[in-house]
């Protein structure tokens, strides 16, 4: 089984509680107006994954010192678009001892009922720790949790692993973190939740590229996007 995947980081301070492999899925049908990474939309792009490949890449990463992760977070696009595959995979990764969080632009009523609901579905919410649900809306920015663009997106705790105490401001760190990365081949790979910078991404506004609306709007998901050499890459 696979899973269609447009990005993904072995280790992450930026995409939930502790440091976190991330896994950016490919293909959203809700395209919310705003979103930051609408290069995600299409169920075209990005690399179909094996889910046995993932998980050994999440193994690499536990077992890694210089990354040591407490857990896996599902971001997307939408990860309940592809609960099939994304189900074995989840229960894989708890089955190693690693908790879960999942963003959704659905909220878990819309999971639990037709026409999403079913037995994929649920197989992947019993898999899932922590589920953070809605849809991003502009007009309720979201300045004062962590992992949220707005302020109608919830928290839900589906096991013990975590509590409302993680969405304190402070608990992990600062609100808003960005993650810049280079790789060997000079690649550079940018993810998190950034405001205000005002930077350019290819040649263009980055709010242009990625985002609708003026230069203060909150972002509505984390980001993520690597570019090529030579060109500059920036989020806000």
């Amino acid at each position: 089984m696979r899973v269609r995947v447009g990005a993904r980081v072995a280790s992450t301070g930026a995409e939930g509680p502790g440091r976190r492999y991330a896994v950016w899925l490919q293909g959203c049908s809700i395209r919310c107006p705003g979103c930051c990474n609408p290069h995600l939309f299409g169920r075209g792009g990005g690399e179909p994954v094996p889910v046995a490949a993932l998980l050994d890449e999440v193994r690499g990463a536990q077992a890694d010192p210089e990354t040591a992760i407490e857990g896996v977070t599902l971001l997307g696009g939408e990860p309940f678009e592809q609960a099939e595959a994304l189900a074995p995979f989840a229960e894989g990764v708890r089955a190693l001892g690693l908790s879960v969080v999942a963003f959704s632009g659905y909220r878990l009523e819309e999971l639990l009922a037709p026409p999403l609901a079913g037995p994929a579905v649920a197989r992947l919410l019993r898999a899932v720790d922590v589920l953070v649900d809605g849809r991003y809306e502009s007009g309720q920015p979201d300045d004062s949790r962590p992992w949220v663009g707005s302020r109608n997106q919830r928290f839900h705790y589906l096991t013990a692993r975590y509590s409302p105490a993680i969405e304190r401001t402070g608990v992990e760190g600062p609100v808003r973190t960005v993650e810049v990365r280079l790789s060997p081949d000079g690649r550079v790979s940018v993810n998190g939740w950034p405001v205000g910078l005002g930077m350019k991404a290819g040649g263009r506004p980055v709010r242009e590229s990625g985002r609708r609306g003026d230069q203060n709007e909150e972002p509505s998901r984390s980001r993520q996007r690597e570019e090529r050499p030579g060109r500059s890459s920036g989020r806000t």
